[in-house]
């Protein structure tokens, strides 16, 4: 399962990550978020230790969400070294997030 991320935890979680990480925005009356989350979560199990793979929701933990120009949801975040290098948003095969992965673990 994908890591829940708060408000609290996030920059500890993903902006000081030595690892890249992947942050689903989402919420639990979205359609098409419940269409991305076992994706997120497969790719959670896939990259354990490898990458940082969690999820956002953005109804109780709005501050990073309006920090990173999250309108839409579902939103996915790829960051390395605190930075975001990588945004999907809406529905998107799970190669698209694993390509985004993979490309900073080489």
């Amino acid at each position: 399962m994908a890591q829940a991320i708060t408000d609290a935890t996030f920059e500890e979680v993903v902006l000081k990550s030595d690892k890249p990480v992947l942050v689903d925005f989402w919420a639990a009356w979205c359609g098409p978020c419940r269409m991305v989350g076992p994706i997120i979560d497969q790719i959670s199990e896939e990259y354990d230790g490898k990458a940082v793979v969690g999820k956002v929701d953005v109804d109780a933990n709005q501050e990073f969400a309006a920090k990173y120009g999250v309108r839409n949801i579902p939103t996915v975040l790829v960051f390395q070294n605190g930075e975001v290098v990588g945004r999907q948003v809406g529905v998107a095969p799970k190669q698209n997030y694993t390509d985004a992965i993979d490309a900073l673990l080489k």
